[in-house]
This record gives C-alpha cells, sequence and structure tokens, in this order.
C-alpha cells in the first residue's frame, strides 16, 4: 500500500527552531510524508490518536506535558515509532541506549540524523512495532524511576513531638482505614495516610505492594513460601508473616526474579 511505501512523520517540540531544524532534516529525505507539528504534549497526544502517524520526532522536555507523558498516554494504542530530540543529561540518554530507541541530541547533527532516520525507516518496513512498543515501556519505567526523587524519611506526628524515620529501616506497611501502620525497625508508628500514596513516594525497586492493605520492603523478606490453599506467604527477617495476594503476586516475583 501506497501508506507503508510513505512513512507519514510527525513534529513535537514546544521550540520553534528545534521544530525547524528536523524539518529542514526531514525536508532532504525523498520517501516520507510531514503531516504535521505541534508544540506541547497535550496537543501532540490528540493529533497523534487522530492522524496516525508512522513516526513521530519528540522533544522530551516540554512544560506541561513532557515527551515520556505524551508515549505515557498513546502507548498500548496506535503507538507509532519514536525518536526522541533531546538536551537530556546522560543517564537519559544511556536509558535509550539500553533499550535500543533512537533519540537525537540537540543540537542535531547531521550523520546522527540520517542514522536515526535510516533506523526508523528499516523498522517500519519491519512493521516491529510489537517489540519497540515493550522497549518503549521498559524505556518509560527507567525513566520515570530515575527521574523520580522516591523520600528518604518519613515525619510520623505523635501526641508532642514529630519523629522522623528513615524509608530504609521500614520493614512493612499495613493500612488502617484512614492511617498506615508503619514498622520500622521494631517500631510502630501511625501515619494520617492513605496507603496508595504513601506507595508512590516510595522506591518502586525497594517497596513491593504484595496485598490491598500491606507494602513490603523486599529488603527484610526471608522466604517465601507456599501455602496448602495455594496462597504465598512471606516470612520477615524478624519472623513476621505476610500473605500475598493473587493480584498482588506478579509484581512480587518480577521484582524479586522468581518464576512461580
Amino acid at each position: 500500500s501506497p501508506r507503508a511505501a510513505k512513512p507519514l512523520i510527525y513534529i513535537v517540540d514546544d521550540e520553534p527552531l528545534g521544530r525547524e531544524s528536523v524539518r529542514e532534516l526531514l525536508e532532504h529525505v525523498r520517501e516520507i510524508e510531514i503531516i504535521g507539528e505541534c508544540e506541547d504534549g497535550h496537543q501532540a497526544v490528540r493529533e497523534i490518536r487522530s492522524k496516525r502517524p508512522d513516526l513521530v520526532f519528540l522533544d522530551v522536555q516540554m512544560p506541561g506535558m513532557d515527551g515520556f507523558g505524551v508515549i505515557g498516554k498513546i502507548h498500548g494504542e496506535h503507538l507509532p515509532l519514536v525518536v526522541f530530540v533531546t538536551a537530556y543529561d546522560e543517564f537519559a540518554v544511556r536509558a535509550f541506549e539500553v533499550h535500543a530507541l533512537d533519540y537525537l541530541l540537540k543540537p542535531i547533527d547531521p550523520d546522527r540524523f540520517q542514522v536515526a532516520i535510516d533506523h526508523a525507516l528499516e523498522a517500519h518496513r519491519r512493521k516491529d512495532l510489537l517489540h519497540l512498543d515493550r522497549e518503549l515501556r521498559g524505556l518509560l519505567e527507567d525513566v520515570r524511576n530515575r527521574s523520580r526523587k522516591y523520600v528518604e524519611q518519613i515525619a510520623v506526628k505523635s501526641h508532642t513531638k514529630i519523629v522522623l524515620v528513615a524509608v530504609k529501616e521500614i520493614e512493612w506497611v499495613e493500612a488502617e482505614g484512614d492511617y498506615v501502620c508503619v514498622h520500622a525497625a521494631g517500631k510502630k508508628h501511625l501515619l494520617r495516610e492513605k496507603i496508595s500514596s504513601l506507595e508512590e513516594k516510595l522506591d518502586p525497586r525497594q517497596f513491593v505492594r504484595i496485598h490491598r492493605s500491606t507494602i513490603v520492603n523486599i529488603g527484610t523478606i526471608n522466604n517465601v513460601e507456599r501455602s496448602f490453599s495455594g496462597d504465598y506467604v512471606l516470612t520477615l527477617h524478624n519472623g513476621t508473616k505476610l500473605t500475598v495476594s493473587r493480584s498482588y503476586r506478579s509484581s512480587l516475583f518480577a521484582l524479586l526474579n522468581l518464576n512461580p
């Protein structure tokens, strides 16, 4: 089909000069068609959904919704091939390399651009979208985890004082209505907070939800056993036993690199 022969290209960058430099480089590529451009993430999501481009040149840093936010909104739908354009720091560049996705550093080097466009056109010909969608999800997680700053201590108010609890000392957390009970270094602390909002503050590489009302620090797990009923039970180093509910089992096993 003509569509397969001529990939449709869309450009997203909040800076007019950024869009112009990509457009000028693309104008030398005969086998593509530029179908539009925009300057912010929210508009990009709408346009990608309606115009269904095959390839998007996507700026990472934009106000409001950044490039990762755009991908987060559209992955799992019609996901185009994506070449990130970034003036980002090294950690992100390493993440792109690890996940084998293409990226261009600003200011764009024409030779490097040629490599990226060749790579993208080849992937489009192979229709390797499923593989790239998986890569993109991996990249997204990687960047989110590295760029977010998780809390290192939690302030707990008790009668007359505020106690600072070091996150690395937290063994497990249980929900009690609008409160959570934080078990840390052999002590219990009651915190007026929903378990879901506390979960967002904790590093997901260290803390995992194992039940609707339980979060555990994986560093405190001594063993994982299967009970007669088929449920899994964790025993912590301090002897505490916690049940893993079925709906949270896969995330625990993934984090522990276990095959149930």
